[in-house]
């Protein structure tokens, strides 16, 4: 299993290693990886919705019995649960390495973002299409809102899920002996 997974880290890095040169001026590597990856994971939610949507679901609500779910809030759940693993993966081995989190954190904090992240789109949509009055334009309003939540995933990605360890400060005693100079 190790080796698959060296495998896949290995071939995406390779593949995201051709194209970085062209967005090197406008990004460093890790926001260039974070959207390369989340990018690419939604484009591929967008796809597994509309195929619930429109071929699974048929357009028709999903009853369980005990609850029923619109056909859009039902393609959107099943395309989280595929999406959400590929992002969490995507996340930890290829955007943010080196965590000192242990792995179950980090999941469960990368599940907390996204559920805040669903609940920031809900809430910006309905700010942006009922407040500010883009009845005519949600497209306009969708891309205002994705703007604003993936600059916040991004930062709580980086500084919350996939934290890395604070540089530790040295005083100069310290920093003499890890020099080999011990000064007295």
């Amino acid at each position: 299993m190790r080796k698959i997974h060296n495998n896949v880290r290995k071939t995406i890095f390779s593949v995201l290693d051709i194209f970085y040169p062209m967005f090197r001026r406008f990004m460093p590597l890790q926001t260039y990886h974070y959207a390369a990856c989340g990018g690419s994971n939604t484009l591929f939610n967008i796809f597994l919705y509309h195929i619930f949507f429109n071929y699974v679901l048929h357009k028709q609500v999903l009853h369980l019995g005990f609850i029923a779910f619109t056909p859009y809030v039902a393609a959107f759940i099943l395309a989280f649960f595929i999406t959400f693993p590929i992002g969490f993966y995507l996340s930890m081995y290829v955007v943010f390495q080196g965590s000192y989190l242990r792995r179950r954190i980090q999941l469960v904090r990368y599940l907390m973002v996204a559920l805040a992240c669903v609940g920031l789109n809900y809430i910006l949509l309905k700010f942006f299409i009922e407040t500010l009055g883009w009845h005519q334009h949600p497209t306009l309003a969708l891309m205002a809102t994705a703007v604003i939540v993936v600059v916040f995933s991004y930062v709580s990605q980086r500084f919350f899920s996939f934290r890395t360890a604070k540089p530790t400060v040295l005083n100069q005693s310290e920093a003499s002996v890890l020099e080999g100079q011990i000064n007295l």
